[in-house]
């Protein structure tokens, strides 16, 4: 098991409980006909999870020296993307999974209709907080802002990326187009991550190139350390079902690279990523840290 060093340990610990008091406050159960989705929402958001997400988009943000508070609201609004794309992707009509983060998934613990209901209701909540004047006090920011996380979860994104997966399950995909499904899958939300603090910052699109490669590079070592633990992982450890992409005959980094080379590829891609960050000093540690540990992880 891998040991993840202490600055990463406590800035993930620092990123949750931030992260799980924002969705207590803002997820207040009504006292209306309404509850039972806000009780689904709070049961798939609140607790559990990485919340990397969220941390890549704190540590973005501190490369420019973005109020914490104000970065806090972006990262909540990416966490509302993710977790709505969870709890759709455990659907029955979709990847039919009964766990995740440990926990029975919200179509289980509620129904099939209020699980749809939740990705929904999350969706348009993280477009809410991205266009609250609490999110940044510039209206062009915050339409940037609302304009990238719409592209990169869209078809353009996340969303496309799923219905290639879909596809890949009746189709052999080779090893271009499973990187190019991985990119807009998981990749896409990666780079809006490290995008937004610099769109916070007012940094113009030219100088992202830096942050975008870091993007693209641990997004795809991202997946493929996903990869390995779909092939190696334990049930406990993970948090959910192992096993599936084989049981499914899907096409994956593994599959199509095997073991050891996938993980030499992802050792690879950390190092470019890291590299990419050469142009920082310190304020740039916690993204190191980060990259170092995307293949290390057992969950």
């Amino acid at each position: 098991m891998a040991v993840m060093p202490l600055v990463l340990k406590t800035a993930l610990e620092r990123v949750a409980a931030d992260v799980d008091a924002a969705f207590d406050h803002i997820l207040a159960v009504p006292d209306d006909a309404r509850a039972r989705l806000y009780e689904a929402m709070r049961h798939a958001a609140i607790g559990g999870g990485k919340r990397m997400r969220p941390l890549l988009v704190i540590a973005a943000c501190d490369l420019f020296h973005v109020d914490r508070a104000r970065a806090l609201r972006v990262a909540l609004a990416i966490e509302c993307i993710h977790v709505y794309s969870l709890v759709h992707d455990d659907l029955p009509c979709m990847d039919d999974d009964d766990l995740r983060r440990g926990r029975p998934t919200v179509h289980k613990a509620f129904d099939d209709a209020t699980a749809v209901l939740t990705g929904d209701a999350l969706h348009a909540l993280a477009f809410e907080i991205l266009a609250d004047p609490e999110t940044h006090a510039d209206p062009f920011v915050r339409a940037n802002l609302v304009a990238e996380l719409a592209r990169s979860s869209g078809p353009s994104g996340m969303a496309g990326g799923q219905m290639m997966d879909l596809v890949a399950e009746d189709e052999t995909f080779d090893l271009p187009t499973v990187t190019r499904l991985q990119q807009l899958k998981t990749g896409a939300l990666i780079g809006f991550c490290l995008e937004a603090g610099a769109i916070m910052a007012h940094v113009q699109p030219e100088g992202r190139a830096r942050l975008r490669g870091y993007a693209r590079d641990i997004g795809l070592a991202f997946q493929i350390a996903d990869d390995l633990l779909d092939v190696e992982g334990d049930v406990a450890a993970t948090g959910k079902a192992v096993g599936k992409d084989a049981a499914a005959g899907k096409a994956t980094f593994v599959s199509l690279l095997g073991v050891d080379r996938a993980r030499r590829q992802a050792s690879m891609l950390v190092d470019q990523a890291i590299g990419h960050l050469s142009v920082f000093g310190a304020e740039a540690d916690l993204l190191r840290a980060i990259a170092r540990y995307v293949v290390e992880r057992d969950r």
